[in-house]
């Protein structure tokens, strides 16, 4: 595989320039600061609490911004030069990716601080966060590379909100009901209860089964992703 550091950061750093300049998809990353502040003082101590502000992140920030970041590519027709330039396809993919991944990184960590979780195993919390990430990551990725506009990524990534933000509120119905049994494998839904179960410091074989739903889902991800951005590669 062919990969250049160069062409990665010229990538990120075009990405940076373009976020800092576009204040609606920027204004994007206050909102889940702003529910985490709320629930903060509101003394929330349930994981469902702490964890809403952490899926509202993964879904509006991670997704969204990672649609709009490519859909405004082919709004302008940039991102036709630069499937036809000399970088690879892990180059432009983890290139614009990055930004987001940090910036997501950072609105993680100081949604945890304003909401007050504290996970008993960070680790563990952080592998999950960082996998959930590369997973939403991968969707905005999808979203975004099939629409052609800042507007048509915006709608397309509403379904993504609504599933797999409150879509493990769908719990409460109970396990006897269908809906329960749909959304309990989400990847949303393994978040919280892989927090759950760390939060019992549960021993590490207790774990396997989250995590591999979660890493199953972000690898399936990541994979239509990849094929999907060949396949607009060889379209053009």
């Amino acid at each position: 595989m062919n990969i250049s550091v160069k062409r990665i950061q010229a990538i990120f750093m075009k990405d940076y320039k373009e976020f800092s300049r576009n204040y609606v998809i920027s204004s994007v990353v206050l909102m889940p600061l702003v529910l985490a502040l709320f629930y903060g003082r509101m003394g929330s101590n349930s994981i469902d609490m702490y964890f809403l502000p952490l899926n509202v992140t993964l879904s509006m920030v991670t997704t969204y911004v990672q649609a709009c970041l490519i859909a405004e590519e082919k709004e302008r027709n940039t991102l036709r030069g630069l499937m036809m330039s000399p970088a690879s396809t892990f180059d432009i993919l983890f290139g614009k990716s990055l930004l987001v991944f940090l910036m997501t990184a950072i609105i993680l960590a100081v949604s945890c601080y304003l909401v007050g979780f504290a996970p008993e195993q960070i680790i563990v919390i952080a592998l999950a966060l960082a996998l959930s990430t590369a997973f939403y990551l991968a969707l905005g990725t999808i979203c975004g590379l099939f629409t052609k506009s800042i507007m048509e990524a915006s709608l397309a990534v509403l379904p993504v909100m609504i599933i797999f933000t409150f879509g493990p509120l769908a719990l409460a119905l109970g396990e006897d009901h269908l809906l329960y049994k749909i959304v309990e494998v989400l990847p949303s839904t393994q978040l919280i209860r892989l927090a759950e179960l760390s939060q019992a410091n549960a021993a590490f074989t207790e774990l396997i089964g989250a995590f591999s739903i979660i890493t199953a889902w972000t690898a399936g991800a990541i994979a239509i992703s990849v094929v999907l951005f060949n396949k607009r590669t060889k379209d053009l």
